[in-house]
């Protein structure tokens, strides 16, 4: 079995901030008891789901799991961890909804970048490459059940190459898979949130650039500070200590890129790194001015900038002298990220700004097995990749209750892939892992994509 997250403690210790106020009637003693316990059954189960053969069969167990329990804890806490699967499958509405950080306004927040004099938005695809130009380090942070954190790293990392930044490193990559670089994209044994396909795609991209990508992963059981300073020196020795010119690419979550500020008691990685190395990364925010599932949950500052700017890109705002705004201390930039479009149930910008078209799939390939799970492949990678997108068609939702999963008479479901211009093996497979059908497609980088005509039995390519 593959080894697992160690990040679940950040996303629940923020969550305890969050939900304080659904415990009125108990003591504080009692909660962190019961979270204690949601956090262990939650591992138990996440176990479970792991020696199920197939994601969908994996997803499944947790789904169940979620379904079945009333018991606040055990659904606050567990809700992350179904999350995670649920980016997984590529279900991001449902991954947002399942977990949700509230964003309120904090005492040390600074003013919005609309009531400081001098400051301008710009994209953040033109600004960020430009402020890195004096950096060794240019550190981002994600929320890791919101892929949209994840979106525009993507996007940015063949201008970072061409600036001279030779090294990417990503959380929970696993140092086991020592034919990551060689192979040229991760597996199931890669590490842990690159089984969701954008994550994936980050280390794919950075892979083809011809970045070293750099697992850094704590592989001790520590945890808080610990956990923080194993990290920093894993990376101090695998890229700063080993290339005296290295200028390094990192993604990692939440505050782990802190420059400054207690985080779980201590010092965060990027501080753990700064003492070691010296170098102060370029740090840029992107966990709290993103569009959440529930409007209340928006910092007051992402609905002002929205509706005052309604930005189509990933946003930042830089003053006249050429200094960047930032929501709080420890961080050097802020991204808002522009509101949500969906187009078949899906976000619009798991397009990567335009870099993956669109492509139609449809249920009729199913064979009338649901919930039947979509993946594309590029063709000259081997079967055991992560897939480049991924979907579950179903005539219901995914998280409707089991007892509800018997229809009939419902039209096929269809939805949307997104990929890069270019082949790739699509794999139609039901909840037992069963193929229910192959074809080879082909992105056209300059032409409409088409809907495929029906499948045929034999799961012969379309033309």
């Amino acid at each position: 079995m593959r080894a697992l997250h160690k990040d679940s403690w950040l996303g629940s210790a923020l969550l305890l901030a969050c939900v304080s106020t659904t415990v009125h009637a108990q003591s504080a003693a009692q909660w962190k008891s019961q979270q204690l316990e949601a956090s262990r059954k939650s591992e138990l189960i996440m176990h479970q789901a792991e020696s199920r053969k197939g994601l969908l069969a994996q997803y499944q167990v947790m789904r169940y799991a979620h379904g079945k329990s009333t018991d606040t804890a055990f659904r606050l806490i567990f809700g992350q961890y179904l999350s995670w699967y649920q980016t997984f499958i590529g279900d991001y509405p449902d991954a947002s909804a399942s977990f949700s950080i509230k964003q309120s306004s904090a005492p040390g927040d600074h003013a919005s970048p609309l009531a400081e004099g001098g400051y301008s938005p710009r994209p953040a695809l033109e600004a960020i490459p430009e402020l890195a130009k004096n950096y060794r380090a240019v550190f981002f942070n994600e929320a890791h059940n919101v892929p949209l954190t994840r979106t525009l790293t993507v996007q940015l990392l063949s201008k970072l190459r061409h600036e001279g930044f030779n090294y990417f490193a990503a959380e929970t990559l696993y140092q086991a898979d020592t034919g990551l670089q060689s192979r040229g994209y991760p597996v199931k044994n890669s590490g842990f949130y690159t089984e969701e396909p954008i994550y994936a795609e980050m280390v794919r991209t950075a892979l083809r650039l011809g970045f070293k990508v750099v697992a850094y992963e704590a592989i001790s059981d520590a945890s808080g500070d610990a956990r923080e300073k194993e990290q920093a020196v894993n990376l101090y020795h695998e890229v700063f200590q080993k290339d005296p010119h290295a200028r390094l690419v990192l993604d990692a979550g939440y505050a782990h890129i802190q420059s400054s500020g207690s985080v779980l008691g201590g010092s965060s990685m990027a501080e753990h790194l700064h003492e070691l190395s010296g170098i102060a990364p370029l740090t840029v925010e992107q966990t709290v001015m993103f569009p959440h599932q529930v409007s209340q949950d928006n910092h007051p500052y992402y609905d002002m900038v929205i509706q005052h700017d309604h930005p189509t890109v990933p946003t930042v705002f830089v003053n006249n002298e050429g200094k960047p705004w930032t929501l709080r201390d420890g961080y050097d930039i802020s991204v808002f990220f522009p509101a949500q479009r969906f187009e078949s149930g899906r976000p619009t910008w798991v397009s990567l700004g335009g870099l993956r078209k669109p492509f139609p799939v449809s249920g009729n390939r199913c064979m009338h097995d649901y919930p039947c799970m979509v993946e594309a492949h590029y063709v000259d990678e081997g079967p055991d990749a992560i897939a480049a997108d991924i979907l579950v068609l179903d005539p219901i939702p995914l998280n409707a209750k089991q007892d509800d999963r018997i229809l009939f008479n419902k039209s096929e479901p269809s939805g949307m892939l997104y990929l890069r211009p270019g082949k790739y093996r699509l794999t139609y497979t039901n909840q037992k892992n069963v193929v229910l059908l192959e074809q080879q497609i082909d992105i056209p980088a300059d032409a409409p994509v088409a809907l495929p005509a029906a499948a045929s039995s034999t799961g012969q390519a379309d033309t």
